[in-house]
């Protein structure tokens, strides 16, 4: 298991005012300039991974680290590969600290974009580690929970959160009863290599999701998923 507890990241102010459609130099946008300054000073977002490899291989599932995961899209992502990481990042839970005022919903909506923002960075910085340290190419990756419902079920979370250590320990993220990962800027999926991109997104009928990655791809989807989907 390798834990990374210093991963650098920016938050881009100019860009935040334009997907708040916020105009520079008003209070509301010295207010966001605020709460960009407090992220940037206490944010510690961690990660960490571990390089497991491909034990078995059914129809629908893989076996990694003595753990059997179902899902269709998942098997056929990994039809060709024997080695994969998974991984846990957490924008830490320092920023979860940051204090909301009671019915301040405008800052609550800023805080959890930029939360957004800081996973999907540090999972960028994941990417560069884990491709310049192992000489992979490229990797794409996958989590339970992303696409619809049938891809690849969040319940499974509690699987792969189990075969990455002492998660809270190393980056003091934990996994409830009820599924929810604290801090709440937090995420877990597999990292494989690839030569074709792919983005859990293409396999999501919710077109209006803050994080799309990607375009919902029908013809992905339905290449993947036909005996089990409810969606038309």
């Amino acid at each position: 298991m390798v834990s990374l507890t210093e991963i650098p990241f920016d938050l881009n102010t100019s860009q935040l005012f334009e997907d708040f459609g916020i105009q520079s130099g008003t209070d509301l946008a010295k207010e966001l300039e605020d709460l960009v300054e407090e992220v940037r000073k206490i944010g510690k977002p961690k990660a960490l991974y571990k390089v497991s490899y491909i034990e078995e291989k059914g129809e629908d599932t893989i076996k990694l680290d003595g753990v059997t995961f179902k899902s269709r899209a998942l098997r056929k992502n990994l039809d060709k590969i024997e080695r994969v990481f998974p991984f846990i990042v957490t924008g830490g839970a320092e920023i979860d600290d940051i204090e909301i005022g009671q019915g301040d919903l405008e800052r609550g909506k800023w805080l959890g974009y930029i939360k957004g923002n800081i996973v999907m960075a540090s999972i960028q910085f994941l990417i560069e580690h884990i491709t310049e340290r192992y000489r992979v190419s490229k990797l794409s990756f996958m989590g339970p929970g992303q696409g619809d419902p049938p891809i690849w079920p969040y319940e499974q979370l509690r699987e792969l959160y189990s075969i990455c250590g002492d998660v809270e320990e190393l980056i003091g993220v934990r996994l409830t009863e009820s599924l929810l990962m604290i801090p709440s800027a937090s995420a877990a999926a597999i990292f494989f290599p690839t030569e074709v991109d792919f983005q859990g997104c293409q396999l999501c009928h919710n077109e209006t999701c803050s994080f799309r990655l990607a375009p919902f791809d029908k013809r992905l989807w339905e290449s993947i998923n036909q005996r089990t989907s409810t969606y038309t």
